[in-house]
């Protein structure tokens, strides 16, 4: 995930400051992260009430955004 990791860097914080601001664990962030661990329906409704500005599209793969969709 090398564009969440981008957008992390423009912000400014940590991962573990990222986790925080997003409700997860820093655990689960940082394998999401280094695309080790996809991100569950979850994770995506915790990021897009965080950003709701930003485009999931940008992070994860459609079907990730769809997924996102229908939870929203």
């Amino acid at each position: 995930m090398e564009h969440l990791k981008k957008f992390r860097l423009s912000l400014g914080i940590s991962g573990l400051d990222m986790a925080a601001k997003i409700g997860v664990s820093f655990s689960l962030y940082e394998k999401i992260e280094r695309g080790e661990r996809n991100a569950s329906n979850t994770f995506l409704k915790k990021f897009k009430r965080t950003f709701p500005d930003y485009d999931l599209n940008l992070f994860f793969t459609q079907e990730a955004h769809e997924m996102c969709s229908e939870v929203i």
